[in-house]
């Protein structure tokens, strides 16, 4: 198609470069890269039209099966940017980097993730599974090593001895997580997007980021739930 062709610049090719060797990138650090591109290649900028400079992008990635996708830091509430491969959705992506017995360890940590209440899993309980994996049994300094790559690589954060799935993670498999932890996982009721450490309503069960609860709150006296109404008995953080 000709007329999209067009659309695409240096300025786009270069964004994507960039992006692709960093995996993931903060909102500001995006919105830098995208005036930095557009004056390198003297092509039309606004400071608002980050969004859709990236749909341009996007519509000459889908027929790669490849999308920009944009998401949220379960922190901070910071918005990020990832590139992400559709054909593989899963898991399987990560098989060309990983032994079979370190994806296992990457599952069931995802597992303690997913499943807690908070969003964390303690390094102790991580470990622990190590001796009881399947594929090969694995020592704890080994796992403690393989968990310290997964940091590096950008699939889990860690803080204090607490594991939870990386920003790059959540965007990246959002509709594994989906399809695979239905009973569990939820999207936040404020922007929509997959929450795993969040706050949940006592009363009809929907969930919420962190971020998006103090937002939320933020202007109202009394807490309630934006679905039915009733008291939010969480503590707004």
């Amino acid at each position: 198609n000709i007329a999209m062709a067009a659309q695409m610049t240096d300025a786009h090719r270069r964004f994507l470069q960039v992006l692709m060797s960093h995996g993931i990138m903060e909102g500001s650090e995006a919105r830098k890269l995208h005036r930095r591109c557009c004056e390198i290649h003297k092509a039309y900028y606004a400071h608002d039209k980050l969004d859709d400079f990236i749909s341009t992008i996007n519509s000459h990635l889908q027929p790669l099966f490849m999308q920009i996708r944009k998401g949220m830091s379960e922190g901070d509430g910071r918005a990020h940017y990832a590139l992400v491969n559709l054909a593989e959705t899963e898991i399987t992506k990560m098989a060309s980097d990983y032994t079979e017995n370190e994806l296992e360890l990457f599952r069931k940590t995802m597992d303690l993730i997913i499943l807690s209440e908070n969003g964390f899993a303690s390094s102790t309980d991580i470990l622990n599974l190590a001796d009881q994996l399947k594929t090969k049994k694995m020592k704890k300094k080994e796992a403690e090593q393989v968990l310290k790559v997964f940091v590096e690589d950008r699939w889990l954060s860690e803080r204090n001895g607490e594991y939870t799935l990386h920003t790059r993670c959540i965007i990246e498999m959002e509709q594994y997580i989906l399809n695979n932890y239905q009973d569990v996982a939820r999207k936040c009721n404020i922007c929509h997007s997959l929450a795993i450490q969040s706050q949940v309503c006592e009363s009809c069960g929907i969930g919420m980021h962190l971020p998006c609860v103090r937002k939320y709150f933020r202007a109202q006296t009394e807490p309630r739930c934006p679905q039915c109404n009733d008291f939010w008995s969480c503590d707004i953080p």
